[in-house]
């Protein structure tokens, strides 16, 4: 009993590690301290990331069209629970969505 427990302890943690090590970061625009709003949208509050800083991308989703250093877009990328900063200033290697649309 003990030795299937454990088992099935292993191929938890090693899902999460796996979960985990597939988080990709992505460097925002060289420069640019990037807004993180609450929402997808300019009209949601914000506080701001500094300079040379990376972020994750967790999902993708619709908002208010906003013009960057990688060009005009509507693509808000999910950084963190609910935070959210605009897809014109991170570089992706995307003109496109590149990651799946938040539910």
């Amino acid at each position: 009993m003990l030795a299937g427990l454990t088992g099935a302890l292993l191929m938890v943690g090693a899902a999460t590690a796996e979960a985990t090590a597939a988080v990709r970061y992505y460097p925002v625009a060289p420069g640019v301290s990037l807004a993180v709003r609450t929402g997808p949208g300019t009209s949601y509050g914000v506080r701001y990331l500094p300079v040379g800083a990376q972020v994750p991308i967790y999902c993708q989703t619709p908002g208010t069209t906003v013009t960057g250093t990688y060009g005009t877009s509507n693509i808000w990328d999910d950084i963190s629970n609910g935070e959210f900063v605009a897809d014109a200033y991170v570089k992706t290697g995307s003109d496109g969505y590149m990651a799946s649309r938040c539910g």
